[in-house]
């Protein structure tokens, strides 16, 4: 037995206050939803499945695609930059407006659009950046990742992007590993302080009403995605489940505590068990353990590798069955919609229970209610008026502010005698 079942215990205070009327909203939502429009809800595509990439200058929609993703199978959300490129405000505003447009024709559920964003807004024109994780880490000052990420969100929101995957809260305790820089680096109190002080600026002070300023986050990579043995990035580690409670574990549970959202999953195997199929450490440890109520998203294809790189699945529908039951919210596919054909199959036969699918879209609708996404005032926003609502975007005093920072986070050396 891990050691974590003995924390799961009843009347455990949650993680997030309890809105009854926000939950009142989600479960009318849900009622209206068919089967199909659940799981699709749980899919997430990348930007590139449903744009014309012959177009170079500008984001073009291609209208099959976006027919079939959108109308047809319902994808609850788009993740990515257009073109491997990053966009002004004014083009990410058109395409996610649009977007969001589209999907409550579809299905009365706005879309919930995801960017990698880590040290500022960094895949938008003009956007004010600050240093890496490691860097704000050797200031030892809990109020710099709170005011990185508070203007962060501030400036991801100018470009209606809602969601952010950060912070990354890796202990960083295998030198070899290739995104050292990424992390806060290797301390568990470090690591949390910072990481629930970054929370706190990306999502404000009430986690149930993210405003039109903030951003949900996204920690990740839960965990012990620090320590692969070969120091190759997404490749085995070989972590106890002692050290994993005490050490890897605590970051995340601050986190968490601090009012955090949404996590993704460590791609990585420990101890020969994919961390995207262990129910007692997504769902036990986590959600029941945290009397946590957010929302899981997988990490890039994460759910297909377990049968395609990791080999503990028989094909990719048993890959998602061993991963929507351990615990696992939304999948990160990201360029195919067979993901939802797929869990539809296994739902009718009965391998992944309805109470599952149901759980998980509550906690996606969920996620969409708290960052204000069903209103349509936090996105119905037209690009040419975004200078008005966020007038400070990657203004001249951000810039200064972001200096002083970076120059805090410095540590000089000085050689003496040589």
């Amino acid at each position: 037995m891990l050691l974590a079942t003995a924390v799961v215990a009843q009347g455990v205070a949650p993680a997030i206050p309890h809105d009854r009327k926000l939950e009142a909203k989600v479960e009318r939502t849900l009622r209206k939803l068919t089967l199909e429009e659940k799981v699709g809800q749980m899919c997430e595509l990348t930007i590139d499945v449903i744009t014309d990439n012959r177009h170079r200058d500008s984001v073009v929609l291609n209208e099959e695609a976006v027919a079939k993703v959108i109308d047809r199978y319902k994808v609850g959300s788009i993740l990515n930059v257009p073109l491997g490129l990053a966009q002004t405000p004014e083009s990410w505003a058109r395409l996610i407006r649009t977007l969001n447009h589209r999907s409550m024709e579809a299905c009365g559920v706005t879309q919930i659009y995801g960017v990698d964003q880590i040290h500022g807004a960094s895949y938008t024109w003009g956007a004010t950046l600050y240093p890496q994780e490691v860097g704000q880490a050797a200031s030892f000052n809990r109020d710099i990742p709170h005011r990185v990420n508070e203007v962060s969100a501030y400036e991801s929101r100018a470009c209606l992007i809602p969601w952010v995957y950060s912070p990354v809260m890796d202990l960083g305790r295998n030198p070899l590993w290739s995104r050292q820089w990424e992390s806060y680096g290797e301390d568990v109190y470090l690591n949390g302080e910072m990481a629930a002080a970054a929370v706190r600026g990306y999502q404000g002070s009430d986690p149930n009403h993210i405003d039109g300023q903030h951003v949900a986050a996204c920690l990740k990579h839960y965990m012990a995605y620090g320590v692969p043995v070969s120091g190759k990035d997404r490749t085995p580690s070989h972590v106890t489940d002692r050290e994993m409670r005490e050490r890897y574990f605590e970051p995340f549970r601050k986190a968490i505590q601090a009012g955090a959202l949404s996590l993704m999953v460590n791609s990585g195997v420990n101890d020969g068990i994919p961390m995207h199929a262990n129910h007692e450490l997504l769902t036990v440890w986590l959600k029941e353990g945290l009397n946590w109520d957010g929302m899981i998203v997988t990490d890039w294809a994460d759910i297909n590798n377990m049968y395609e790189r990791d080999h503990v699945a028989a094909s990719k529908k048993d890959a998602i069955a061993m991963a929507i039951n351990a615990g696992i919210d939304m999948s990160m596919v990201p360029y195919e919609v067979e993901f939802c054909d797929l869990l539809l199959e296994l739902v009718h036969e009965g391998r992944v229970p309805m109470e599952r699918i149901d759980d998980a879209v509550r906690r996606i609708l969920r996620l969409k209610y708290r960052t204000g996404l069903m209103d349509r005032k936090t996105w119905d926003i037209a690009p040419e008026e975004l200078a008005k609502e966020f007038p400070d975007f990657g203004s001249d005093e951000l810039a200064a502010e972001a200096i002083g920072i970076a120059e805090e986070c410095m540590v000089l050396l000085k050689n003496n005698d040589n």
